[in-house]
This record gives C-alpha cells, sequence and structure tokens, in this order.
C-alpha cells in the first residue's frame, strides 16, 4: 500500500497552489492523510477543526486534490473527508455510511411496496366499479345480492395476494369495502365480515 503521507507532503505544495481562499489553505494544513482503498483517498480533520470540512469539499479543492492524488497514487481516486484523523475514525466512517446505505434502501423498499399496494388495490377499486357499470338491471337486490358474492371473491382473493403491511393500503382497502357498500345498500362492516369469512375459507 503506498505511503499516503509521504505522497500527500509532496502533493500538497502543488495542490494549495491550485486554490485560493485562506479558509481552504487552512484546512488543506489542518488536515491528515489516513488512506487510500477502493478508488478513494481519506482525508480527516480533528475534531476541532471540523467546521474546516467544506472548505476541503469545495469544487475547485476537490477537483485540484483528486487530480493530483490520483496521479501520485497512479489510478483515479475520489476523494473522502471526515471527522477524525485515525483509521479508527475512518473504519466509524464506513460503518457509519452502511447503516445509512442501508436505511435507505428499507425506506426505498417501503416506498416502492407502498406505491405498488396502492396502484393494486386502486385497481381493485376501479375493478369493483367497472363490475357494477356493467350490471343489468343494478336495482334489483337479486343482482345486487350476486354482485356482492362476486365482489366479496375478488376483494378476498386480492387480499390474500396483496396481504396488508402499511397505513396507504389499509386505507385503500377500506376505499374497497365502501365501495361494495355502497354499491349493495349494506353496511361496510358487514361487507369487511364476509370479506374475512372468505379470507379465512382459503
Amino acid at each position: 500500500m503506498p505511503n499516503v503521507e509521504e505522497i500527500w507532503k509532496e502533493a500538497l505544495p502543488e495542490i494549495m497552489g491550485s486554490v485560493t481562499g485562506v479558509g481552504v489553505w487552512t484546512a488543506l494544513k489542518a488536515c491528515v492523510p489516513i488512506t487510500e482503498e477502493d478508488g478513494q483517498f481519506v482525508l480527516g480533520l480533528p475534531s476541532g477543526d471540523s467546521e474546516l470540512i467544506g472548505h476541503l469539499r469545495l469544487p475547485q479543492s476537490r477537483n485540484a486534490i483528486e487530480s493530483t492524488m490520483s496521479r501520485l497514487l497512479n489510478g483515479r481516486h475520489q476523494l473522502v473527508v471526515i471527522n477524525g484523523t485515525s483509521i479508527t475514525d475512518w473504519e466509524t466512517e464506513k460503518k457509519r455510511a452502511e447503516e445509512r446505505r442501508k436505511l435507505q434502501e428499507m425506506a426505498l423498499a417501503r416506498q416502492k411496496a407502498e406505491v405498488l399496494a396502492g396502484k393494486s388495490w386502486e385497481s381493485i377499486y376501479e375493478d369493483l366499479s367497472r363490475k357494477f357499470a356493467s350490471m343489468n338491471n343494478r336495482s334489483l337486490p337479486q343482482n345486487r345480492a350476486r354482485y356482492l358474492m362476486d365482489a366479496i371473491e375478488i376483494v378476498a382473493q386480492a387480499l390474500v395476494e396483496t396481504p396488508i403491511t402499511d397505513d396507504l393500503a389499509e386505507r385503500n382497502y377500506a376505499r374497497c369495502l365502501e365501495r361494495i357498500a355502497q354499491y349493495t345498500e349494506l353496511p361496510s362492516t358487514f361487507i369487511a365480515l364476509k370479506v374475512l369469512e372468505r379470507t379465512f375459507q382459503g
């Protein structure tokens, strides 16, 4: 592994010569090279100088550091700036980054599931509406009874295929029950009971 401390000492005068600003120069003098790995060059700042991190992340500073260090390290390197100046601080930062990545993935998966659930129940809602609209003699009780049986079958099947896992799906499911109740002039709680009974019957 290259000696990043020695390479940084060699690179620093060139980098400082290609950037401007007292804050940037102060940050460059205060930072400590920690390591390079997986195409990343890691600089750290002591906790007392953490307010200087922003200067190193400016496009001008970042470009100067990355281009110079990439040349001296014989390969493209992306700058990473952290709080702390030890390899332990870097390991801690990597763990935090991994935790953030996992949380982001979980949030995206949850959002995707909510969208899919919303679309699924929305399509069921539309199916229920279309089925009722296409029915002849909708005012006759016997036809409404047939609609009720078909609608309960549709919703019960959807409940098996698309389990309720969040508040959005719960609300969209309730909309379907209320739509059936509206069309059949029956209480929505009764409709919900019939759907559950059909679901448990398998």
